[in-house]
């Protein structure tokens, strides 16, 4: 595809210049603007219609939500979006709806040419016929913002330092262990922000994501091997690589029985 054009939206000359001249080292990308604030950075969409915007969160005025919000207000069809943020982790959440990435500052290389990476193939599917609107997955973002419920397509699993995003499908498991909630899948095991299991739940789809126990919260699709257990009762083996074993609470052999016609 062609290069991508670029806008650069941040409060900070300094980090605005750095992150250019890390985009100009990767190639393939053309910083058409810069912008000093959500403001500018409007006026600077409509001007020369970048393909992609790296937009900082916290900026003086309009933050970086803001901004997306009005992008959604235009007729004309709204860039992809990369949010670049210093610590604001309450703002994680939004980035675990579908924009393209997130980025925290300083700004690692790598993690910029994989963010990269992700908006080609996001703009390549935005311009096949088929492909999901770009403004169908800002109206989510802003569907989070306000507090709406929405069913998410990645959740972002913090490894280390870092914030990894998955896709929701590839959760195997998620438990409450000491005041933490870790999250499993086929290849990461981190923890979640959310700070009860209640609200990852709510995050997620109801009819994948079962609340076998106060404690845990499995996909039904990851399910190995049921084991009967005391009283009728019932232990899932997970499809991790470990097998873990999960308790069904009472509650839910009922709804488990009934589902899986046992």
């Amino acid at each position: 595809m062609p290069g991508i054009r670029v806008l650069v939206v941040d409060d900070e000359r300094l980090a605005r210049d750095e992150l250019c001249f890390q985009l100009g080292q990767l190639g393939n990308a053309e910083v058409v603007a810069q912008a000093g604030n959500g403001i500018e950075a409007l006026a600077a969409v409509e001007r020369h219609e970048p393909d992609l915007v790296f937009l900082d969160v916290q900026m003086p005025g309009l933050t970086g939500f803001e901004v997306a919000r009005r992008l959604l207000q235009r007729d004309d069809e709204s860039p992809a979006l990369i949010f670049v943020t210093a610590f604001d982790q309450h703002a994680i959440q939004a980035f675990e709806v579908n924009a393209v990435d997130y980025l925290l500052k300083p700004v690692d290389a790598a993690r910029l040419e994989q963010a990269m990476q992700r908006a080609r193939r996001r703009l390549s599917a935005e311009r096949t016929p088929g492909g999901a609107p770009l403004t169908d997955q800002l109206e989510r973002i802003v569907k989070m913002m306000s507090g709406r419920p929405v069913h998410r397509e990645q959740v972002a699993v913090k490894v280390g330092e870092r914030f990894l995003l998955v896709q929701a499908e590839d959760i195997i498991y998620a438990s409450l262990a000491d005041e933490s909630i870790n999250i499993v899948t086929g290849q990461v095991t981190g923890t979640s922000n959310h700070r009860t299991l209640d609200d990852l739940q709510a995050r997620l789809d109801p009819d994948v994501f079962w609340r076998v126990h106060r404690s845990h919260l499995v996909n039904i699709n990851k399910i190995k091997e049921i084991v009967p257990w005391f009283s009728r009762n019932y232990i899932l083996r997970m499809k991790d690589a470990k097998g873990t074993e999960i308790p069904v609470s009472r509650s839910q052999t009922k709804r488990l029985r009934e589902y899986l016609k046992l």
